[in-house]
């Protein structure tokens, strides 16, 4: 996929819920991809539950989730380019826009990817959403419409629990809908055990209609990026 003026692996990382690992796994997609000598970046356009940061310059709002990514990118941006959008209220990213005066577009959130695969080499992209796949941006348009205009394969976020047949059913069916491939999807335990886990994740590979890039174990309270990349298999997303 071309964006700006150069050719770039890009991928764009949902989840069947919000708090399902999608960070997480982001992050070690990029410590995977820098791994393998690829220049890599990552972006998460919109952000809410920031903490104000006092710096030489200013006060600033930061979000760990960006960080995170900002951080297991092998490509250095800074934290404006990482996520643009910061907003300290944790609650829906739209509510917490209009509560600070901020109007969300889709077609804004894309040039600013765009603009940053301009100004900042690199091989292997990945951008994180906020929430799940259809989380409102405004009144008219979600997450998915930007996904749209982005353009990007996306990844989808498994969170290993009862109900995640029907999430993730449901999600990889709006992404099919919006005209999207699906690249592949990640299982993640984010509970130390999930009653008929075996059963679950036979019907997962069964139904969803793209690969799985990796299973997630529970890493309990401290889990990294690192140990996250270990469990990936990038092979599979070129297969994709």
């Amino acid at each position: 996929m071309i964006m700006g003026h150069q050719r770039i692996q890009g991928y764009f990382v949902t989840g069947t819920d919000t708090a399902v690992g999608k960070t997480l796994v982001a992050a070690g997609l990029l410590v995977a991809a820098s791994g393998r000598g690829l220049q890599s970046i990552g972006i998460k356009p919109v952000a809410a539950g920031c903490k104000p940061v006092t710096t030489a310059s200013g006060s600033m709002l930061v979000n760990e989730d960006a960080l995170m990514l900002q951080q297991a990118a092998s490509v250095k941006l800074d934290s404006a380019s990482v996520n643009p959008v910061a907003l300290e209220q944790a609650i829906a990213p739209h509510i917490a826009a209009a509560d600070s005066g901020i109007q969300l577009h889709a077609d804004e959130l894309v040039r600013h990817c765009r603009r940053v695969c301009t100004d900042f080499p690199a091989q292997f992209m990945v951008v994180e959403g906020a929430g799940g796949w259809l989380v409102p941006l405004n009144e008219t348009e979600t997450m998915a419409d930007f996904c749209v205009g982005l353009g990007f394969p996306v990844i989808i976020v498994v969170d290993m629990k009862l109900g995640c047949l029907n999430h993730a059913l449901l999600t990889a069916r709006a992404v099919h809908t919006a005209g999207l491939p699906i690249a592949g999807w990640v299982a993640n335990c984010t509970t130390e055990q999930m009653p008929a886990y075996d059963a679950n994740m036979h019907s997962l590979q069964t139904l969803l209609p793209a690969p799985l890039l990796g299973v997630i174990p529970h890493l309990g309270s401290t889990p990294t990026a690192s140990r996250v990349a270990e469990c990936l298999q990038l092979d599979l997303l070129a297969k994709a």
